[in-house]
């Protein structure tokens, strides 16, 4: 992991330099900021800053970049977030995404746009990486319930321009054998701040038992036998004795978590529509230090409040 990161951020940095050479050197003609600026549908300014900016430390705690491989970043970003507050949460939505690690640029894609790095003009993700991001990651998205967002439709990406790329032509990634990738929302690392970031992207949480678990349309149909709400979200009290979780597209994918179902779990997920879909699965393992440091956490998990990306 460690080592993936570091040709990350030493590919990211190279184009960083690149793209910053470019800007430097090239004349408006020579790259077309004007016809680029209409070109970019929803982002205001398209080559120039719409917004008097400024460049600012990259927080540890902003997680989604940190380790991206440069250390300040412009605000507002290039999604338009004005506070660092703000970055924190709508990028926050995308860390649980990052750690099932569907595609190699997914953190320089994101980032790009979440934290872009300090240059004289705005420098936005390759068209073909977005879509390269996006084809990897659309599905494990769909476990989760989710979707491609509207606002990173990658048709409003340059094309034949300076951007930044995900260049590392001695990576390859890391192929999984088909029919036997774990299911994206059972794959979950026993840190402490990982539990803690799925719990603040989720609707809800629960401590339960499981009763059964069953195959339905595709999905695992999970029927619990004993429930106690830690975060209700969208259940009502009254609806705890009938509810019944969902593993979206979970049919034939395997869930160890799910191979003994004699002890208790903690369960997070979401409502989307009638549903309810789990999004991530933890044996409740009072023993194990990482799971007591979050149910210390979990008291004040201090999660941002600002509107999802997603929603």
């Amino acid at each position: 992991m460690g080592s993936a990161r570091g040709a990350r951020g030493a590919a990211l940095r190279a184009m960083v330099s690149l793209a910053a050479g470019l800007l430097a050197c090239g004349g408006a003609s020579e790259y077309d900021y004007v016809s680029y600026q209409s070109d970019l549908g929803p982002y205001p300014g398209g080559r120039f800053y719409a917004k008097p900016h400024q460049c600012v430390a990259i927080p540890a705690d902003l997680r989604l970049c940190h380790s991206v491989g440069y250390d300040k970043m412009v605000l507002p970003n290039l999604l338009d977030h004005e506070t660092m507050a703000e970055v924190k949460h709508q990028a926050s939505s995308w860390v649980p995404l990052l750690n099932k690690n569907c595609h190699m640029g997914t953190q320089v894609f994101l980032c790009s746009l979440f934290a872009p790095v300090c240059l004289d003009r705005p420098v936005y993700p390759c068209r073909w990486l977005c879509e390269a991001v996006r084809d990897s990651c659309e599905p494990v998205m769909q476990f989760f319930g989710f979707f491609w967002p509207e606002m990173l439709k990658c048709d409003q990406f340059p094309q034949d321009d300076v951007c930044i790329a995900m260049t590392a032509p001695n990576a390859t990634e890391v192929s999984r054998p088909k029919g036997t990738t774990v299911c994206p929302p059972c794959d979950n690392e026993m840190k402490s701040e990982a539990i803690v970031e799925h719990l603040c992207a989720s609707e809800f949480a629960l401590k339960m038992t499981i009763k059964e678990v069953k195959k339905e349309n595709g999905d695992k149909m999970i029927i619990p036998r004993k429930r106690k709400a830690l975060k209700l979200g969208p259940i009502r009290k009254k609806n705890l004795k009938k509810l019944v979780l969902f593993l979206k597209n979970g049919a034939d994918c395997p869930c160890h978590q799910l191979d003994n179902l004699g002890h208790y779990f903690l369960i997070m997920g979401r409502q989307v529509k009638t549903q309810y879909l789990l999004t991530a699965i933890y044996k409740w393992d009072k023993k194990n230090k990482e799971f007591k440091k979050f149910m210390k956490k979990m008291k004040s998990p201090d999660c941002p409040t600002f509107p999802s990306v997603f929603k």
